[in-house]
């Protein structure tokens, strides 16, 4: 998909299809209005006709415009004026997409940015409206026999900017969205695949492909026996009962101008399939367990995003890639391993496993390159999504400017996060008669607890947790990954960028 910015009257521009927005009830916007002059008042008569109230995400294709240059005008509602915020916004956009491809448009002007959406600037709008494009165009089809594409697919789209002055801002802003909507695309590709295919092995594989991409890349694997040597007793109980081995993936970006600077650290919890290992999960809805890698998926798309941007910034993505199956080698509840930081749990449920892996992949993370900050990213509990449903991330840290920037990064990008206590008082939950810990806590505040034991292991750290358990897939017909929270990792470190380069 092509995405370019212009600035020009809407009714001078040469397209197969105008896009232009209606507000209730039935009120054109500014460019619609000045397209409407020049069409001798055809949209206002077609509005009168009652043919589209306005209201958001209705949509009317006309042909045969009068006195203008495009083939056709496609009018989508907006809804109030006063009531246009983010997330509206992207319906809009959606809707408009949704039309244009349905109806064989292969091109389009969109004056869809020229909304007066409240608090956000041009580059913003435009930003937003790619990565909602791509979003609506994206099609999963890589283990289909046939390939659900449309029959004349929607190619290119021009978003318009007010004046000549705010191109530059807004073909950054395009660079900027199309960055982020190729690193959603590679985390859903990779949370949609099965997981037959996607494996601790294809993840690394992809990591590869990735580091392929750009001499600023650097990679490194970590193979069983290698984790063994250093200690990882978590992690590797984890994998005991899969025939699969573990891989911890290290993908490092240097794109600082000084090599000495201290990376940005995530890590992305990949458990490539879940079975619960001896504490079996239920059967019903066991196939989502596919997508207990997306917080690995969601760190090696956001490295794909900066490196698109070319972010003049140290990042490593680090995955402690896994699989968790019962086996006779499995790891029982009752057992107790010792983590790489020398620190004792009791395995109190099997299923409570990507703590498990974090925690050792942490510390390595730690010892190997001393971040200035560490942010983990990992699909962790049911609990989050009981306390949070499926719209934010549940985001812990022991830093509050950290978690200020996050926050900030989430809505600016309209992927936010809802920050959660990490208070001492719920560390007493993690008490174990037989070892330093247990890995897990009582039932209530499951999400928080999941966190504290995170937190025992970042003590010498600027660390965040993002629980993206109900943010990172969807179910019923939109059943698939959402790619999320690559727009807010790929700000939060563009932001860090800027304040170095400040």
């Amino acid at each position: 998909m092509e995405f370019s910015v212009k600035s020009g009257n809407p009714e001078k521009q040469r397209t197969a299809c105008l896009v232009l927005g209606v507000y209730e009830s039935r009120r054109l916007t500014p460019p619609a209005e000045q397209f409407d002059t020049a069409a001798e008042g055809f949209l206002g008569n077609v509005l009168r006709r009652g043919d589209l109230e306005g209201k958001p995400g209705q949509t009317l294709l006309l042909v045969n415009t009068p006195a203008t240059l495009c083939d056709r005008v496609l009018l989508v509602g907006c809804g109030r004026e006063r009531d246009l915020d983010d997330r509206r916004y992207k319906q809009i956009i959606a809707a408009a997409v949704h039309t244009l491809n349905d109806t064989g448009a292969t091109e389009a002007v969109s004056y869809l940015t020229d909304l007066n959406v409240r608090g956000r600037d041009v580059a913003w709008k435009v930003r937003l409206a790619v990565e909602v494009s791509e979003d609506v165009l994206y099609r999963y089809d890589e283990t289909r026999s046939r390939k659900d594409a449309p029959r004349r697919p929607l190619k290119r789209i021009v978003l318009a900017v007010p004046s000549r002055r705010e191109l530059p801002l807004g073909e950054q802003a395009v660079r900027e969205g199309a960055a982020v909507a190729e690193g959603m695309k590679l985390a859903r590709d990779l949370g949609n695949l099965p997981p037959n295919i996607c494996t601790p092995e294809y993840l690394a594989q992809r990591a590869a492909l990735l580091a392929g991409s750009s001499p600023k890349f650097a990679l490194n694997v970590l193979e069983r026996a290698d984790m063994e040597t250093l200690g990882m007793g978590c992690l590797v109980a984890v994998a005991r009962g899969s025939r699969r081995p573990p891989k911890l993936i290290a993908l490092e970006w240097h794109g600082a101008a000084d090599a000495r600077q201290k990376p940005v650290v995530l890590v992305g919890k990949g458990i490539t399939f879940d079975t619960g290992g001896i504490s079996l999960k239920p059967g019903p809805d066991m196939d989502l367990m596919k997508f207990d890698m997306c917080g690995a998926a969601g760190v090696l798309g956001t490295m794909s995003a900066i490196a698109a941007l070319d972010l003049p910034l140290n990042v490593v993505a680090v995955v402690p890639a896994v699989e968790n199956m019962p086996g006779g080698e499995a790891s029982r509840p009752g057992d107790i391993v010792t983590s790489l930081s020398g620190q004792t749990v009791e395995i109190l449920n099997t299923d409570a496993e990507g703590r498990l892996v974090l925690c050792d992949a942490i510390t390595w993370a730690e010892q190997r390159y001393e971040p200035v900050t560490l942010v983990d990213v990992a699909t962790l509990t049911g609990a989050c999504v009981i306390a949070l449903g499926a719209h934010p991330h549940g985001l812990f840290s022991n830093h509050g400017p950290l978690a200020n920037e996050l926050l900030d990064a989430g809505r600016e990008t309209h992927d936010r996060a809802w920050e959660l206590p990490l208070w001492e008082d719920y560390q007493d939950g993690l008490d174990s008669n037989f070892a330093d810990m247990a890995n897990v806590g009582p039932r209530e505040g499951g999400a928080i607890t999941a966190a504290c034991f995170l937190a025992r292991y970042t003590k010498k750290l600027h660390w965040a947790h993002l629980d993206i358990a109900g943010t990172a897939w969807k179910t019923g017909k939109q059943k698939g990954a959402t790619g999320r929270p690559v727009p807010l990792l790929t700000r939060f470190l563009i932001n860090r960028a800027a304040a170095a380069r400040d």
